[in-house]
């Protein structure tokens, strides 16, 4: 049985996520059981573009804080990586990304080091799923002698819902991130990247920043939500069933999980899971939205005649008001869909990957029906769902 520990946290105040993650993680076996003195432990971040840490989008950097200082006073030496998606001047923006979010200030004054994906060499695997021939992932996860996933709890407007098993696309560097979503468009077949890269390294806790969570159109366009969560297990499926559940949504919500289960990645019943820390069932947070897709996601439940409406799909639409001419978009985009003069998108080379919505960082790009009637529906289904 599968043990996940969810704990209330409320605060981003170091010595307080520390108790919480040193009692947390006495549940599950306590440290000794995971790290040793002098081991190499890679905290492999969410870092999906250069936002804040106040912005809801990537893992708080004083979350990262409190476990580097815990693995520190192990004497583990501690390294903080990832790869942010996108693209800005047909470059990576991981070192703006580290920077912009704090964690380049945690490494230097907690005596981290930083890993940048992008720079810190490659590992070819061949994946399990057969999609490819073979797969290069960041040296620094099999480098190091434990790596601990960090996801942040958020909504994903393509994927409905990104955690602890989604965490590990930042371990493809660079922009090779984009020709795996040309490969595998649809969130299901995705989910088979996903679990490859699961399977080819070994990760050995999970440990969510659900303080702040976002909610809506995430994984950046989205709004904060104080979730005031922490959440921590081996199994990375059976963290994101619990997590999911707070969301009210279910493994057959999520596409890239129902992969996930299919693959053997984790538990995914509810029932045989081990649920620990402050809470004997899965609390609901009240009032949590979740994204415009995914009322279209459960048209099904309409009946046979709204399964065949197209119009209920959102597309993405660039705000010329909000837009700041930076291309991410343009250079993002893995069927390259988007004019950069004009900054239109060519549906009928859209593949609805939704990086473009993902990856900017001014808010730019919209998600919108181009049916008012449609936007009504859903307006109507979302309330009743709710």
């Amino acid at each position: 049985m599968s043990k996940v520990v969810l704990l209330d946290c409320k605060t981003y105040e170091v010595e307080s996520i520390m108790d919480k993650m040193d009692k947390g993680i006495e549940l599950v076996g306590g440290w000794d059981k995971y790290v040793n003195q002098g081991s190499k432990v890679l905290l492999k971040v969410n870092l999906i573009g250069p936002k804040d840490s106040e912005s809801g989008a990537v893992t708080h950097s004083e979350f990262v804080r409190a476990l580097v200082r815990i693995l520190k006073g192990k004497g583990c030496e501690v390294w903080i990586g990832d790869s942010s998606g996108g693209a800005i001047a047909g470059i990576a923006p991981t070192a703006g990304s580290m920077k912009k979010s704090g964690l380049e200030k945690v490494a230097l004054e907690e005596g981290a080091v930083i890993k940048n994906f992008d720079a810190g060499g490659i590992v070819t695997v061949v994946p399990e799923s057969g999609l490819v021939k073979e797969m290069h992932l960041a040296k620094p996860m099999f480098e190091a002698d434990v790596v601990i996933n960090l996801p942040k709890l958020k909504t994903h407007s393509a994927a409905i819902y990104t955690g602890a098993v989604k965490n590990v696309f930042g371990c493809i560097p660079g922009l090779k991130k984009a020709d795996f979503h040309k490969l595998a468009p649809n969130p299901a077949d995705f989910g088979e990247i996903i679990a490859d890269i699961h399977k080819a390294c070994k990760i050995s806790l999970h440990i969510m920043d659900g303080i702040t969570a976002m909610q809506g159109e995430g994984p950046t366009a989205g709004k904060t939500y104080q979730a005031g969560k922490m959440l921590i297990s081996e199994d990375p499926l059976a963290l994101d069933t619990v997590a999911a559940k707070m969301l009210k949504l279910t493994v057959e919500d999520v596409p890239i999980l129902k992969t996930a289960r299919k693959r053997g990645l984790g538990e995914s019943e509810l029932k045989n899971i081990k649920l620990m820390g402050d809470f004997d069932t899965v609390p609901v947070l009240t009032g949590f939205m979740l994204p415009k897709r995914f009322s279209s996601s459960k048209k099904q439940n309409y009946g046979a005649v709204i399964k065949v409406i197209d119009f209920l799909k959102s597309r993405p639409v660039i705000d010329k008001k909000l837009c700041k001419n930076c291309n991410t978009c343009v250079e993002s985009c893995p069927v390259k869909a988007i004019d950069k003069a004009t900054k239109v998108i060519n549906y009928n080379a859209c593949i609805e990957c939704m990086c473009c919505h993902e990856l900017c960082m001014y808010k730019a790009v919209k998600l919108k029906k181009d049916n008012w009637i449609a936007g009504a529906m859903m307006k109507l289904y979302r309330g009743n769902y709710r």
